[in-house]
Formats: structure tokens, sequence, C-alpha cells
């Protein structure tokens, strides 16, 4: 019961490398044919991809941040920034959800930086909502004990561990979105991995 939590996150046994990167050839931008709706004024476009990204966008924040209506801002600010992005959006230099994922981790950054010493964070926010039916007490307590251990991790490891685990963006796409080396987001990956390991130590097999 408790290995896909903590194999979830790669804490559990060999997984003490970082996750092999992706190929360096992109494929086609999937969502390039609706940015350029968007760019053209299609709102049946504007709809189909705020379907599509919303909810990774406010997930990610919620982890990032740790307070469910910070998330939500978040995630409607980087859709917002989207829609103005598009009419000149040039394909082929990076793909349009990288960059998105960009823009919602640098106003999560935002906020962190205003917050005063001692906010508290909705932890609850960084729990996958809403229990699954064969979900007990047993596997919530896990859930909060890996929401405090995240909510612990200095902020760029935190970040690293939601876009790679959390996100499923590979190394290589997850290193474009910070702005660092592949090499810089496997040590961090790895500094992340430990520190959780061992905040969930009893938890991992």
């Amino acid at each position: 019961m408790l290995r896909p939590v903590t194999d979830a996150l790669g804490l559990g046994a060999g997984a003490g490398a970082a996750r092999p990167a992706s190929p360096a050839a992109r494929p086609d931008d999937p969502d390039a044919d609706l940015v350029r709706r968007i760019g053209k004024g299609d709102l049946l476009a504007i709809r189909a991809l705020t379907a599509r990204k919303l909810p990774r966008l406010t997930a990610l924040a919620a982890r990032v941040l740790g307070d469910a209506a910070e998330a939500e801002d978040v995630a409607q600010e980087s859709l917002i920034r989207a829609w103005r992005q598009a009419p000149v959006w040039r394909f082929g230099e990076a793909r349009f959800d990288t960059w998105l994922h960009r823009v919602a981790i640098n106003l999560c950054r935002d906020r962190l930086r205003r917050r005063r010493p001692g906010d508290a964070a909705d932890l609850d926010a960084l729990v996958d909502p809403g229990p699954a039916p064969d979900r007990g007490l047993e596997a919530r307590d896990i859930g909060d004990r890996v929401a405090v251990a995240m909510a612990a991790l200095p902020p760029r490891q935190r970040e690293v561990v939601v876009l790679c685990h959390y996100q499923d963006l590979g190394n290589i796409e997850a290193a474009r979105v910070l702005g660092v080396s592949v090499e810089a987001l496997e040590s961090l990956l790895s500094r992340g991995r430990r520190a959780l390991r061992a905040a969930l130590s009893d938890l991992v097999p």
C-alpha cells in the first residue's frame, strides 16, 4: 500500500539516480494548432487550451505554493499571459507548454517572495484532492506526510520534484522550464529525493 506513494517520488529501491533525460530532439509542438488559432482570436481554441492546461497549472502551483486559492490565481494569470503571447508566438524556439510552465513557476516565485515569514501553507492543497473509493485513513495520513515533506524542501528542489514527478516532464524539458542546465537539474532532483527519503524513511521500503 505504501509503495505507490514513495515510488511515485522516486524514493523506492534503486531510485538514487536521476530519471534519464528525454531525447534532445523535440517532437512537433502539440499545442501549435491551438496557439495559432488563439492568435487569430478563435474563442473555441481558447476554451480548448484552457481545458487542457488549467488543471495541470493549478496542480503545479498548488504543490509549489501550498495554497489552493493562490494556485488558482497563478493558473488563471498564466493562461491570461498565454492568450496575450499567442499572436506573437514564434514556433520552433521552444514548446509552448515549456514556456507556460516557466510562466507559472515565475508567478509562484513572485508570490513566495511576497510572503511574510511564518505564513502557513495550506497543506491540503499539496495532497491529491478527493480520496479514491479504496483510499483509507492510512493512505490519507501518508499523503499528508508527503505534503509536509514537500513543503519543507528548499524552493528550487521542490520545483524540480514537482516538475519531474507530478508534472511528468523529462529532465531536459524541466531544465528548460527552470532555465538551468540538465546537470544542475539532476543535482537538485537528487538532493530533493534524498531529503524526502530521509523525511519519509519509515515509509520507504
